[in-house]
């Protein structure tokens, strides 16, 4: 059945459902009012690229990609579009959509107006923060028009920004896969964003924009919003900006989106009443109390009711502190907007005003615009600040800027007017102040912790996951305890040809000395924390794709193939050039490292990964050694594997899920049934921490199920040393871990 009713399902349902389906059918089960509707499930998306052959032309044009090259990029994503948009849709996929669009209907008892909304599997997910991959369809009536935007959002997941964002992120194209929310639509008269606490510190203050219409204006930037801010300990609204709504999206008389001009006195009339901002404020602490951690939250109202549209946690609250830095006083001031993202940034202005003029940011830039889009991120990511003339602390600018650590001001509503190419500008993202020329910083030595969130104090470490050495920068400012899983097949796969052709070319030393500068910057990064660096593992499928790659075996199941550190003892001589690469950080006194072999299977492997590690003059002694359990085998045999002399073991929950129940989870016939918190699964780690406290080895996870609070929970009580997190979910991990603590050591004093 590829038909989900949102009453039926809850977040455990994000492999079937999307993160969007998901969360709506999860607050729609906790009495949050939440529009009903349906999901149209990932199986349903997978069985449609199968039954056209999509699915391996789509592999085919996405192989050896380069994302950075903004018109290639473009360009397949074009194709591939085209492609699914023009594939008709199986006959009985098309009935059952029709079927749940008419049972919509008759609870209305006339043909009704949907929401037509993407839920991808992974970029919904916690870890995966910046909102909007893919695409959203309004005001949808008619069965053939639902099942068109049901078609137009499976092709949304390979829009430019989409296929970026996997790349950039390290997911496997062929690992995500799509489901679509079909919903009844709100006509709204007001809707908006809130934050259910600050979303920068952590403040118990819930931020309200709101516009008139619906809420595309403010998300788009497309209006700079009345911002509301309600101080929820205090219990009452301690601050009220009006801002200028110029324009209205909305429905017209025949059913269509569109957007209105507002007369200057509806512009600037407030949105909301002190009684609707409670009753938010209400429906906030309701969300952000069931999911333990502050939300970001889409809302509407129409005819006086409050619907909820969409929740997601907030992955920018970070430790924010006054080290000192500010700026000279005295500067000119040029524009004032509003401080959505902290932080001081100088450079030369560059004026874009669309995805098409990106090229023309470089490196350490302010980027002025009207409004971000998703396709500019490339852009975003290499300026030093970003200034707008629209937007509020929702829109795209704000919210991209604040994951990426960027200054940003928004809503000036003329930057684009009075700055110009080239001029020298500073830009206080915190303040909303631009100032003329760069503006000298002062530093003082005083330093005052204004929001000591993350330095909660965990008996758990709290470590952070890294697939690219740009990366380690930010993974460091998120406070990690350490790297628990440093992917070098990420660093590999971006270089210019196979490490194997490397070596058969007699450029062995190019090879190491490539590994060498990227794990150095990770390793140096975290000095003195421990980086644990997992060996070379990547499927035979992704090296095929480089220069040198064409004699890569064809291999049914890759998977369950020629990879990890079975791989590496048969080209023994990779495995060198890894070990040589770590070597010579070691004598260069970083003593922070451990190596981790990953697909380990039997105890005869470690013994041989150990014996050629010597050989190459690395003392055991100077770094730690340990071992990914993410086999069936390695978890029974733990106890032989312990006896090696290993550190530390890590749990891979990804392919320990798939190999523990037989779910190939690139397989769409299966996918369904992929489960990390399956009891087969659980068992088995639960088997390992045991074994591994008795003998004094230390345990991780760096699965995905390190970042579900639920198994979180039951890891931490089971006495596991450390959860390896991406980085947007450290915080959240270390506040549920923390919580965990308090509990077990609250019911022990009860128990005494």
């Amino acid at each position: 059945m590829g038909i989900l009713w949102l009453n039926e399902i809850g977040k455990d349902d994000i492999p079937l459902a999307g993160g969007k389906g998901a969360n709506l059918g999860e607050l729609l089960n906790n009495e949050i009012p939440v529009p009903n509707g349906f999901v149209v499930d990932s199986r349903t998306f997978f069985e449609f690229m199968e039954v056209t052959g999509l699915r391996y032309q789509v592999g085919d044009m996405l192989r050896g990609l380069n994302v950075e090259d903004t018109d290639e990029l473009n360009r397949v994503s074009s194709r591939i579009r085209e492609a699914i948009e023009s594939a008709e849709i199986p006959e009985e996929v098309q009935k059952e959509i029709i079927n749940a669009y008419r049972k919509l209907c008759d609870e209305e008892g006339e043909e009704v107006f949907v929401a037509v909304r993407s839920s991808a599997t992974a970029e919904d997910l916690p870890d995966a923060s910046f909102a909007g991959q893919q695409e959203t369809y309004l005001n949808v009536k008619g069965e053939k028009e639902v099942v068109e935007k049901v078609r137009k959002c499976w092709s949304s997941l390979y829009t430019p920004r989409a296929i970026y964002y996997r790349v950039q992120h390290g997911f496997r194209h062929e690992d995500v896969s799509i489901a679509v929310v079909v919903q009844k639509m709100v006509n709204s008269e007001k809707s908006g964003v809130m934050f259910t606490s600050h979303p920068v510190t952590g403040e118990k203050l819930c931020i309200i924009e709101a516009a008139f219409g619906l809420g595309e204006a403010i998300v788009s930037g497309a209006v700079s919003p009345d911002t509301y801010v309600y101080d929820r300990v205090a219990k009452k609204l301690v601050e009220v900006n009006i801002g200028e709504k110029k324009i209205m999206i909305t429905k017209n008389e025949k059913g269509e989106t569109v957007t209105v001009d507002l007369p200057p006195e509806k512009a600037k009339e407030r949105v909301l009443s002190d009684g609707e901002i409670e009753e938010l404020v209400k429906f906030a602490e309701l969300i952000e109390n069931h999911y333990s951690s502050p939300q970001d939250v889409e809302w509407s109202i129409e005819r006086g009711k409050v619907y909820i549209l969409q929740s997601r946690p907030i992955t920018t609250i970070k430790e924010r502190k006054v080290e000192g830095e500010k700026l000279k006083e005295g500067q000119k001031v040029l524009l004032k907007g509003l401080g959505a993202s902290p932080g001081i940034g100088s450079g030369k202005v560059k004026v874009i005003f669309n995805e098409k003029e990106i090229n023309k940011v470089e490196e350490g830039d302010v980027l002025v615009t009207t409004m971000t889009t998703p396709d500019m991120v490339p852009a975003m990511k290499r300026a030093s600040a970003i200034v707008t003339d629209e937007g509020g602390m929702t829109c795209h600018a704000a919210i991209v800027s604040r994951e990426l650590g960027v200054p940003a001001v928004v809503g000036t509503k003329e930057a684009t007017r009075i700055l110009k190419d080239g001029m020298q500008i500073t830009v206080d993202g915190e303040k909303g102040i631009i100032y003329e020329g760069i503006v000298e910083i002062e530093r003082e030595e005083k330093r005052e912790e204004v929001f000591a969130k993350s330095k909660i104090i965990t008996a758990t470490e709290v470590k952070v996951n890294i697939s690219i050495p740009d990366g380690a920068k930010r993974a460091y400012e998120t406070g990690a305890d350490g790297v628990g899983l440093f992917r070098i097949e990420h660093m590999v796969l971006g270089l210019p040809k196979h490490p194997m052709k490397y070596i058969r070319d007699g450029e062995i030393e190019e090879y190491i000395q490539k590994l060498y500068e990227g794990m150095k910057v990770v390793v140096d990064t975290f000095y003195p924390k421990p980086v644990w660096i997992r060996t070379l593992d990547a499927p035979t499928d992704e090296f095929r794709a480089m220069e040198g790659g064409e004699n890569e075996p064809i291999e049914a199941n890759p998977m369950l193939g020629f990879r990890g550190i079975r791989r590496d003892l048969i080209e023994d001589i990779h495995f060198r050039a890894e070990i040589r690469a770590i070597k010579r950080l070691v004598d260069e006194g970083y003593t922070n490292i451990g190596i981790m072999l990953p697909m380990v299977t039997n105890v005869e492997e470690v013994r041989k990964a150990r014996r050629i590690i010597e050989e190459e003059g690395l003392p055991i002694t100077k770094i730690e050694f340990g071992i990914m359990v993410e086999t069936p085998a390695s978890a029974l045999i733990i106890e032989d594997l312990v006896k090696e002399g290993i550190d530390f073991i890590s749990f891979g929950t990804n392919d320990l899920t798939q190999y523990t129940i037989a779910v190939d989870r690139n397989n769409e016939n299966v996918a369904f049934l992929y489960d990390e918190t399956h009891p087969a699964v659980m068992r088995l780690i639960e088997h390992v921490i045991k074994v591994c406290r008795e003998n004094g080895v230390k345990t991780s996870i760096c699965g995905q199920a390190g970042s579900y609070p639920h198994v979180v929970e039951k890891l931490v009580k089971l006495g596991i040393d450390s959860v390896s997190a991406n980085p947007d979910a450290v915080e959240t991990v270390r506040e549920i871990i923390a919580r965990t603590e308090k509990r077990i050591l609250l019911d022990r004093m009860r128990e005494d």
